[in-house]
């Protein structure tokens, strides 16, 4: 969508592209963001509340003693039963994309306290086949805009676009151990980029071990939708089945996998 602008076939021209950074990003979304800063005619402005996975290791201690960890990514979870569930998300998009966003949006606006009038219009690159994610600004001040789904644009011809001008082909925006990941992403992850992999393995190995500290929560957290360690699943297998399942319709604000 900024490379479209940058062209001209998208108006009019953004004062400027905002990236929250969750600092769990793999290396090739920051190699990306580089070698995009180079190309746009605009800022690219990197915004962050801190690193996300620090923040959901941490452990906090309740009025009467006992220890909890604030994991409001949303691991699945298999509970003593075998049930297989999930943890709600708030911190994770709300804390670490949308807030960190919009009060850079506020600031390039020069938006006035109290303001309830549109004075910012936010461009948000949902593509057509994701209209499902798209939200209205919770913000009096800000409208927002989806131009891929304006323009009638899929995924799959931004790609076809990226490659009729030349361009490689941009990474998925997205944290190392994001439990919205499919199948597909993930053994991408194994294969393209191992570090990275490895580090959502350890990961999951250390929500895992923060969360068996609170005798409170009797569930075991995972990132695979099947509740199996990542480092003992075979991704291969429901991709060559034709069971490969994105989550990112679930992604409740529309501000990640973008």
């Amino acid at each position: 969508m900024a490379l479209m602008a940058a062209h001209g076939e998208i108006s009019p021209m953004p004062t400027a592209a905002i990236f929250a950074d969750t600092q769990d990003e793999p290396a090739s979304v920051y190699s990306w963001l580089d070698w995009l800063e180079t190309k746009l005619p605009f800022p690219v402005y990197r915004v962050t509340k801190g690193k996300l996975s620090d923040a959901a290791l941490k452990m906090r201690t309740s009025k009467k003693g006992l220890e909890y960890t604030r994991t409001d990514i949303p691991y699945y979870t298999r509970g003593q039963d075998g049930r297989i569930g999930r943890i709600p998300r708030r911190i994770c998009t709300a804390d670490y994309k949308i807030k960190p966003i919009m009060k850079m949006a506020r600031k390039l606006g020069k938006v006035k306290r109290g303001e309830k009038s549109p004075v910012v219009c936010q461009w948000i690159g949902i593509s057509l086949d994701e209209l499902q994610r798209m939200k209205p600004s919770r913000n009096a001040w800000s409208q927002s805009r989806w131009p891929l789904v304006e323009n009638r644009i899929t995924r799959a011809k931004c790609l076809e676009w990226m490659g009729e001008k030349g361009y490689p082909t941009p990474p998925r925006s997205a944290c190392v151990y994001c439990p919205f990941h499919g199948n597909a992403e993930w053994r991408r992850l194994q294969i393209e980029e191992p570090e990275e992999f490895e580090r959502a393995v350890q990961f999951e190995r250390a929500v895992q071990t923060a969360m068996a500290r609170s005798p409170h929560l009797t569930s075991v957290p995972y990132l695979h939708r099947s509740c199996v360690p990542l480092d003992q699943i075979d991704f291969r297998s429901d991709i060559e089945n034709g069971l490969q399942i994105s989550a990112w319709m679930d992604e409740c604000e529309g501000m990640c996998g973008v």
